[in-house]
C-alpha cells in the first residue's frame, strides 16, 4: 500500500506541468477504426472544451461525469460516494484514496477537473449577475495551404462558361468565428460562422460566411431540465433511433460501449450536417423526464423532378455544382422521449418521424441498396433500458422502423472488483431496418442496418503499474454491401498492455487484427468474394522532465494481405514529438516529426499530431516521405491567447500531390493554422 500511495503522490504532483493528454490517444484510436470523421471531430471538440472549462471536483455531478466516456459507472459512483462521506476534497491528491480509480483512469481524468473556487454557484438570474459572472469567449480561426492547388489556378472565361466546375468559386483559406456566453453552465448562448477553403467569402459569388449557426440553451432550472432554441443535438437510448453523438465502440477502453448522453445538448461545432434546428425541451416530473423536439432545416442534395438519390453531407460549397445542391431538400422532424429514471433502473420510449416536404429519396437501384429507405416519410420507435446493481449492469435498445423491421442491441457489463471489467454485447440489425438518424455500435459505419454480431471486451489491472485490455468482435452482414456482392462476415481482435510508472514515463503496446471480405475481379471480368486481413501494431513511449519537457515516441506498423496476392502490402511510421512549456514566459511549444514508408494506400498509416485549440488533425500517409509540424500557444494576457501551427509534408516518391482540383504540383505541402481567443 505504501508503494501505491507513493506512486500516486508523484503521479498527481505533476498535474501543474505539461500534460501528455491521454484522452487524445483515446480519440486517436477511435479515428483509426471509423470513417465517421465529422462525429470524431465533434467528440474531440466537446472534450477539448471540457479540458478548457474543467469541472470543479467538489461541485461536479453525476450527469457531468457521465460526459467523460472513459469513466465507468462504478468509478463515477465511487467519486460521488467519497465526496458525500468525507466532505469536500481539499486537494487533488485525495483521488489516490478512491480504490476504484486506477492509475490510467486518473491520468485520463485530471485534465477535466480541478479543485478551487467557482465563479458562480447557482446564483439567481438577475441582470447584475448575468453581467458580472457571465463568461464571454470569442474565437477567430484562419487556415491556409501555402501551395496553390489546381482549383485556384486561373482559367479563361470561355473555358469556365463551358466547364464551370474547373475552378473553385472562393478564396483558398478557411475561416471561422465563434462566440459563446456562459452563466454557471445553466445558460449557454452561442454563434458560429464558417467558410471552408474554396468557398466564396467576399466576392461576386457570395458575401459572408457559407455556414451560420446559433443556439440558446438553458438547463437545470428546477422542473425544466433543458430548453434548446436554435441549433442543438439529440441522443436517446443506444442510438438505434436517433443519436448525434459519436458511438463509443472498439477501443482500448474495451468495456465502455454504452451511450450516456440522453437528451439535448447545444450544437456549437462547425459540423454542418449532424444537428437539428428548431426547439427542444425536457421537463422533469418526479422520476420521469418528458422530452419533445421539433426541427426544420434544409439539407444538400441534387434534385431532379422532386427526386434525389442521397444527401450531400460534407458541407462544402466551393463549385457551381455544390451551390446547385445547397439547401435544396427541407427536412422536418418531430420526436419525443419519455424516460423513467432511478438510481438503478432506467426505461425510455423514443418516437420519431421525419419527412422531406414534396421531395422523395430514391437511391439508384443497385443490389446492395435494395433495402435502403425510399420515399417521403419514415417513422422510428424504440424502447431502451438500463438496470444496474453494484458490479452488474445490463442495458440495450430495441427499435422498429415504419416497415416493421427490427433492430436490437443488448449488453451485459460485469465489474466484480475495481480492477476487472467485462462486457458482452450482442447486436442484430435487420437488413430492412431503416433509421435516417440511427447511429449505433456497429462495423457498418455506425449505421444500424444489415448486421449481426457479438462483441466481448475484458479489462484487467493486475498490478499498480499495469493494465491489460482485449476485445473480440465477430460479425456478419446477411445482405450485400457496397463493394461486396454477397453476404459476408468478419472478425476483429485487439490486445493492449499499458504501463504507467509515473507522470514522467508511460508506455503501451497494441496489436489489432481484422479480417473481412470484399469483391476481387479476376481476368474475364468474373468477381469473387475473398477475404482480406489487416494487422496493425503500435508501440508508444511518453517520457519527460517535468515541468518543462515532455517527449513522445511512437512506432506504427501495418500489414494488409489479400488471398490472391503473394505479398502483403506493408507500412511503417516512426514519429517523435516534443513539448516544452516555459516557466518564466507564457509560451508553450510542441514539435512533431514523422518518417513513413508504405507500399500503397491499403497500408496507409494515420498519426495524430497536436493542433490549435478545438481543432483535431490526424492525417493518413502512404508512400514515402516525412512530416514536420510545430504548434505554439502564447498567453498574451490572462484573457487573450494566440494558437498557431505550421505543418510541412515532403514526399519522395511522387511529383504530384492530391487529386482533381486539390492537386498540387510538386513534392511538398505546407499548411498554416491560427486561432485567436479572447475571454471577457
Amino acid at each position: 500500500m505504501s508503494v501505491f500511495l507513493l506512486f500516486h503522490t508523484g503521479f498527481l504532483a505533476g498535474q501543474g506541468h505539461l500534460s501528455s493528454d491521454k484522452w487524445i490517444e483515446y480519440i486517436e484510436e477511435l479515428m483509426q477504426e471509423t470513417e465517421d470523421t465529422q462525429r470524431i471531430e465533434t467528440l474531440y471538440n466537446d472534450l477539448s472544451y471540457l479540458t478548457d472549462h474543467p469541472f470543479e471536483l467538489n461541485h461536479v455531478n453525476r450527469e457531468e461525469l457521465r460526459r467523460l466516456p472513459f469513466l465507468t459507472d462504478r468509478q463515477i459512483e465511487s467519486i460521488l460516494t467519497y465526496r458525500a462521506k468525507y466532505g469536500k476534497m481539499v486537494t487533488i491528491y485525495e483521488l489516490k484514496n478512491i480504490e476504484e480509480l486506477d492509475f490510467q483512469t486518473i491520468d485520463l481524468l485530471l485534465p477535466f477537473i480541478y479543485i478551487g473556487k467557482t465563479a458562480v454557484d447557482n446564483l439567481p438570474f438577475t441582470v447584475n449577475n448575468l453581467l458580472k459572472y457571465g463568461r464571454n469567449e470569442l474565437q477567430i480561426r484562419y487556415d491556409q495551404c501555402f501551395q496553390q492547388k489546381k482549383g485556384y489556378r486561373p482559367q479563361a472565361d470561355s473555358i469556365l462558361e463551358q466547364y464551370p466546375n474547373r475552378k473553385y468559386l472562393g478564396e483558398p483559406f478557411y475561416h471561422s468565428v465563434r462566440y459563446s456566453y456562459l452563466f454557471d453552465n445553466r445558460l449557454q448562448i452561442g454563434f458560429t460562422g464558417e467558410k471552408d477553403a474554396g468557398e466564396p467569402f467576399w466576392n461576386k459569388h457570395h458575401k459572408g460566411y457559407d455556414y451560420y449557426s446559433a443556439h440558446f440553451f438553458l438547463k437545470d432550472m428546477q422542473w425544466l431540465k433543458s430548453l434548446a432554441i436554435g441549433d442543438y443535438k439529440v441522443s436517446f437510448g443506444q442510438g438505434l433511433v436517433i443519436s448525434n453523438d459519436f458511438t463509443p465502440s472498439r477501443s482500448a477502453i474495451v468495456a465502455q460501449a454504452e451511450r450516456r448522453n440522453n437528451g439535448f445538448r447545444r450544437h456549437f461545432s462547425t459540423n454542418e450536417t449532424d444537428f437539428f434546428r428548431g426547439a427542444a425541451a425536457t421537463v422533469n416530473i418526479d422520476k420521469v423526464d418528458i422530452s419533445l423536439f421539433y426541427s426544420y432545416r434544409k439539407m444538400d442534395a441534387k434534385v431532379e423532378n422532386d427526386v434525389f438519390t442521397s444527401f450531400k453531407t460534407d458541407g462544402i460549397h466551393r463549385l457551381v455544382r455544390d451551390k446547385e445542391k445547397r439547401h435544396t431538400v427541407p427536412v422536418q422532424t418531430f420526436g419525443g422521449n419519455i424516460r423513467y429514471l432511478s438510481p438503478d433502473l432506467c426505461i425510455g420510449l423514443t418516437a420519431l418521424t421525419y419527412s422531406f416536404g414534396n421531395y422523395r429519396i430514391e437511391p439508384e437501384d443497385k443490389p446492395y441498396n435494395l433495402f435502403y429507405f425510399r420515399g417521403n416519410k419514415n417513422i422510428n420507435l424504440g424502447i431502451d433500458y438500463l438496470f444496474k446493481r453494484k458490479g452488474f449492469k445490463i442495458y440495450g435498445e430495441t427499435a422498429l422502423s415504419e416497415n416493421k423491421a427490427l433492430a436490437t442491441l443488448n449488453a451485459l457489463q460485469l465489474t466484480p472488483t475495481s480492477y476487472i471489467s467485462f462486457l458482452f454485447l450482442q447486436r442484430y440489425y435487420n437488413r430492412k431496418y431503416q433509421a435516417f438518424y440511427g447511429n449505433a455500435f456497429s462495423q457498418n459505419n455506425n449505421s444500424p442496418q444489415n448486421e449481426q454480431g457479438i462483441y466481448m471486451g475484458l479489462q484487467v489491472v493486475p498490478l499498480p503499474y499495469w493494465k491489460i485490455s482485449a476485445y473480440a468482435d465477430i460479425f456478419r452482414f446477411p445482405w450485400l454491401k457496397y463493394g461486396i456482392d454477397a453476404p459476408s462476415s468478419g472478425k476483429e481482435y485487439m490486445g493492449q498492455i499499458d504501463y504507467t510508472r509515473n507522470k514522467n514515463f508511460t508506455a503501451y503496446i497494441r496489436y489489432k487484427y481484422k479480417k473481412k471480405e470484399k469483391n476481387v475481379k479476376e481476368e474475364g471480368h468474373s468477381v469473387l468474394i475473398l477475404p482480406y486481413t489487416q494487422q496493425r501494431m503500435r508501440i508508444q513511449f511518453v517520457y519527460g522532465y517535468q515541468p518543462a519537457f515532455l517527449f513522445k515516441t511512437s512506432i506504427d506498423a501495418v500489414s494488409f494481405s489479400e488471398e490472391k496476392k503473394d505479398q502483403p502490402a506493408k507500412g511503417i511510421m516512426l514519429a517523435q514529438s516534443a513539448g516544452w512549456k516555459s516557466s518564466s514566459f507564457p509560451l508553450q511549444a510542441d514539435i512533431y516529426i514523422a518518417w513513413f514508408h508504405t507500399d500503397d494506400s491499403n497500408s496507409r498509416i494515420s498519426s495524430y499530431e497536436k493542433n490549435i485549440l478545438y481543432a483535431f488533425y490526424m492525417p493518413s500517409f502512404y508512400g514515402k516521405g516525412i512530416r514536420l509540424a510545430a504548434t505554439f500557444r502564447w498567453d498574451i494576457t490572462d484573457r487573450l491567447t494566440l494558437f498557431a501551427k505550421i505543418g510541412h509534408t515532403r514526399y519522395n516518391d511522387r511529383d504530384i500531390l492530391g487529386t482533381d482540383l486539390e492537386e498540387i504540383e510538386g513534392k511538398e505541402k505546407t499548411d498554416f493554422n491560427g486561432n485567436l481567443r479572447w475571454k471577457f
